[in-house]
This record gives C-alpha cells, structure tokens and sequence, in this order.
C-alpha cells in the first residue's frame, strides 16, 4: 500500500512538473511573442520617418534654388511683385516745387498742346467735360524759367498750364518724342544769362530727365534773332523743329511733356544730381559736337602761342582803359594777339573757331567772358577782377573754367586801377571796403556802382608779371602739340 502511494505521489509531482513546464514555455512564447510585435512596429516606424524625410527633402529641393541644393546659402526668391495699380489722374500730372531758382512740372503719360492757351490736356478718352468726385479737375501752372525767386523777371516768363479733367482739344499733329517746356524770356539778350539761365538748364535738364531719349522743344519768347544766333546749339539739343508757344495755332500731341528746366546754380553742372554723372567737361564737349564740326584751326603749327584779349566798349561800364597797352605788353612777352569784342550779331561759329583755337584769354569780368566755355581744357583764362566783384567772378566764370580742366588764373585790381577812386576818393567805404559796403547780398545798387559805374586803368607793372606767367603756361600748353 505504502508502495502505491509513494509511486501516485511520484505520478503527481511528475504531472505537477511538466504543467510548471508547460507554463514556463507558454509565458516565453508570449515573452517573444511580444517583443516581435514591437520589433516589428518599432521597424515600420523607423522605416516610414526615412521616407517621410526623403520625400520632404525632395520637395524642398524642387522648391529651392540649385544654389542651395550645391551648399550656397542664398534666401529664396522673393514673392512675384504685384501689379501697380493705375496711377491717378493726381499722379499722373507732377511737380517738384522745392528748389530755390525753378520749378518744373510733368504729365507723365499722351497730352496734347493748345499753344493758343499755353495749355498741355492730359488725353484720357473715358474723361467728361466736367470735373466729378471720381475724376477731379487737376490744375498746375508754371513758369519755366530758372529764376524763380526774381518776382520782377517771373512776371515776364508766360505761363503754362497742366490739366486732367475736361476732354482735351483735337490732335492735329502727333509727335513721338516728349516735350520739354522753357522760356527763352527773361534776361535773353544778355550772352552770360542765354547760357547760365538757359543752355546749361537745358543741358542738365535733358540728362537728368531724358537721357539718350530725342525730345521736341516747346519755346516762348523764341525770337527769330535768337533762333538764328543758336540754330547750331538748338539742333544739336534736339532734331525736331521747335515749336513756338508764342504763335503756333496747331494742337500737338506728345508721348509725355515736361515744363520747366533744372539749375544747379550760376554757371554749374552737379554730377552727383544727375544720373548720367555729366559734367562741365561734358558740356564742353557738346559745344565743340556744335559748332566745331568744320574747323580744325587748333591743329595748324604755331610759333607763337594765340592770346584772345576780350574786349568792350560802349559806356556799359568794366571798360580797359589802356587795353592798347596791354596788348603791346602781351605780344612783348611773346604771344601773338587777336582783340576780341563780340557784338550780339557775331556768329557763334566764328567765335568758336577763334577761341578754340587760342592758347590763352584775358578780360575784364563780363558778359563776353562767356565765350571762355570755348577755350580748350588746358588753355589760360586770366580774368581781370574789377573792385567789388570778387564774389561775381568766382560764380560767373571761376567755377566754370576749373570744372572744364582750363588754366585758370584771376587778377585782382587795387583801388588805384579803378575809376570809383576818382569819383568817391579812396577814404569812402564804396572803394576801401567794398565786401563791408556790398555786405551779403549783392543788390542793384551795388551792381550799380561796382559793374556800370567802374572802368579800369591796370598797372603794367604789376598786371605784366602775370602776362608772363600766363604765357609761360600757354607755350607749355602749346608745346604739348594742342
């Protein structure tokens, strides 16, 4: 009995130990069971980050420059600039009314011009007749002359109106080419003023706003003397015959027109205000393309450098009392001489080859110095400066000279060359001081006395030393072969 039971505890124990077994393998198999499924879910994670990254990185190399793509840090290119939106009638019609000396007015789209109303109509065939909340009436009116602080000159300069509003007049003459506005008014008559007020806005004028572009003058106060005095100059502006504001009738249709013209101040070209960086050498230049076309006197040989001595007469003031001697005093020291005293019929052709062809200048400050804007870039300009006009002399024809590369040299009188000595002795303050009498401002009763009243008598002595530095300087220049 003992037997049997210790053999069915053995059974027991037995089957006991094979479902502990049994258990064992089950909870193993789940173990890995397990594991497996989150090996597997653990990989298909993995796997489907790698391609999520592929495929973004693919898409921002289609969407991002090759640049980037090849390592160069570069931003990307910047969202399409929208479409402006159609200027106003406001803006299409501008001006710029922030300048000491002018003011200058544009319609920057078709216009036609009623010259019987001095009037440009910007065209626009939707406009009404009549002005409406929509389409308000816009009105600008301009004097275009570079003199807009003188009251007393403006209120002779006509002036030209700009209008958008009303429907414009009939087109009888279509253009190409805009317009550009001036008034050759003002002090015209004067050869000083013609350039300072007139040519050289003209030419800054025509760089800073129409470069390499043709334009058709529109002019008043075009008189036929003046258009025949600067036919050469006026085509070389433009190719287009002029239009007269003055006494056309026929309406005229243009691109875009601009009124008025731009200064820089007496006698100066600002490179940095224009965009082309023309200078004063470039206005030079222009000159010669006008009126040095058929001459080429500077390249015949010279044994004797060529002095022009500019000469007045007439009892307009600033007159050189002994320019006899100052003549055989020049010719002394070496150069060969050409008195020079222009009239306002002397034909600007014949001037030029003149002076363009000298190795030197001399007069007395005034009106003819002009001329000077032909001497070639490197010839002598000596200015005789009168008592009291200092100030005037630097502005007028100082600047100029230096900025076209010219040799410039400047003679200042003493109170015993000018005549103000003998009319108010030399103890008024008109001749011992005048800077203190002029003070800041040069008036008309300062110009009065200073440039109408005086005439000059020079010091050979002491002017003849400066006829021999001003030779030396020509012959230097000659020599180099101009």
């Amino acid at each position: 009995m003992r037997e049997s039971a210790l053999g069915l505890l053995q059974i027991r124990s037995h089957r006991d130990m094979k479902k502990k077994k049994k258990k064992r393998d089950q909870s193993t198999t789940v173990v890995i069971a397990c594991i497996a499924i989150l090996l597997l879910f653990f990989l298909f994670h993995f796997n489907f980050s790698i391609i999520s990254t592929i495929n973004a990185t693919l898409d921002r190399k289609r969407l991002v420059p090759k640049s980037i793509r090849n390592g160069k840090i570069v931003h990307p290119p910047p969202p399409p600039t929208p479409t402006p939106r159609k200027s106003t009638r406001a803006e299409e019609i501008s001006c710029d009314r922030a300048h000491h000396t002018y003011d200058i007015c544009s319609i920057n789209g078709p216009t036609v011009l009623d010259p019987a109303a001095s009037t440009f109509f910007l065209m626009d065939p939707t406009s009404r007749s009549i002005s409406t909340p929509q389409k308000p009436l816009v009105v600008e009116k301009v004097r275009p002359y570079a003199r807009k602080s003188e009251n007393s000159t403006m209120s002779r300069i006509k002036e030209v109106t700009l209008v958008a509003g009303p429907r414009s007049p009939k087109c009888e003459i279509q253009h190409n080419a805009p317009a550009l506005v001036f008034s050759a008014g003002g002090y015209t008559g004067n050869f000083f003023h013609e350039f300072n007020d007139g040519f050289i806005p003209l030419y800054i004028t025509v760089n800073s706003i129409f470069p390499d572009q043709e334009v058709v003058l529109v002019i008043s106060k075009a008189r036929d003397w003046w258009i025949s005095k600067y036919k050469e100059l006026l085509r070389t502006f433009s190719k287009h015959p002029i239009i007269n504001l003055d006494n056309d009738t026929t309406t005229h249709c243009f691109p875009s027109a601009t009124v008025g013209m731009i200064s820089h101040g007496f006698m100066t070209i600002n490179p940095a205000s224009i965009p082309s960086s023309k200078n004063f050498t470039h206005f030079r230049a222009f000159l010669g393309k006008a009126y040095g076309r058929s001459h080429n006197l500077q390249n015949l040989p010279k044994s004797r450098p060529l002095l022009v001595l500019a000469g007045r007469s007439g009892g307009v003031g600033r007159l050189l009392l002994n320019q006899n001697e100052v003549k055989l005093e020049a010719e002394k020291v070496g150069f060969d001489v050409t008195v020079f005293e222009p009239t306002p019929g002397t034909p600007l052709k014949e001037a030029y080859a003149l002076i363009n062809s000298s190795h030197a200048m001399v007069g007395i400050h005034g009106a003819a110095l002009t001329h000077s804007l032909f001497l070639r870039p490197g010839a002598v300009f000596l200015q005789v400066v009168p008592l009291g006009a200092e100030w005037v002399a630097e502005v007028c024809f100082e600047r100029s000279a230096r900025a076209m590369g010219i040799e410039y040299m400047e003679y200042r009188i003493k109170a015993e060359e000018s005549s103000l000595m003998d009319k108010y002795g030399k103890d008024e303050m008109i001749v011992k001081d005048p800077a203190g009498f002029r003070g800041k401002k040069w008036s008309h009763e300062a110009m009065a006395i200073y440039l109408k009243e005086q005439n000059v008598k020079l010091d050979m002595v002491r002017f003849g030393k400066y006829l021999k530095e001003a030779y030396l300087k020509a012959k230097k220049f000659m020599d180099k072969g101009q």
